[in-house]
């Protein structure tokens, strides 16, 4: 692939996990003003927030996860700062998907929506956040032997999740 392509895959990564992010900390403000408003406003309110959600920051969400994937195999990112990574974008498709359980139940069921509960999503975001942006900026050395010497050896994720998928064995 060429240096032009790979720098595209990267913007577009860039960009789209910056839509996300941003529209992931702005979604819980949103929900809070469900209990402020009535009538026409409260229509206007749930429809924006709608369109962010599925039209806006979800695209993104899915095009930043498919760009990151590509990335992963064009660039060959096979360290143990981006798992760490990894666990963190995990954290944020949590989030992403408890916004989206709460814009439900906020529009729904005529629930209000708390700013602890704001401020409880916002925390989690930036606690997701913020070590994305160090581990990707800083590229910090782990010995992931010190953690767990055989974790990389292969098969060693099926030993270690053995116990949590016993069931599923015949």
């Amino acid at each position: 692939m060429s240096e032009t392509a790979l720098w595209l895959v990267k913007a577009i990564h860039v960009a789209t996990i910056s839509l996300w992010a941003a529209g992931l900390l702005t979604l819980p403000f949103l929900l809070m003003q469900r209990s402020a408003v009535g009538g026409t406003a409260l229509h206007r309110l749930h429809a924006l927030t709608r369109f962010l959600y599925v039209k806006l920051v979800s695209p993104a969400a899915f095009v930043a996860i498919l760009s990151g994937t590509a990335l992963i195999f064009l660039q060959g990112t096979y360290v143990e700062w981006f798992s760490a990574k990894l666990v963190f974008v995990g954290l944020m498709v949590v989030l992403h998907i408890a916004v989206g359980l709460a814009l439900v139940r906020v529009f729904t069921h005529d629930h209000d929506f708390g700013a602890l509960r704001a401020a409880v999503l916002t925390l989690g975001q930036f606690a997701a956040i913020g070590p994305i942006l160090w581990l990707v900026l800083d590229k910090p050395a782990f010995d992931s032997t010190a953690l767990r010497p055989d974790l990389f050896a292969p098969g060693a994720l099926g030993r270690l999740l053995a116990p949590l998928t016993a069931w599923a064995t015949p």
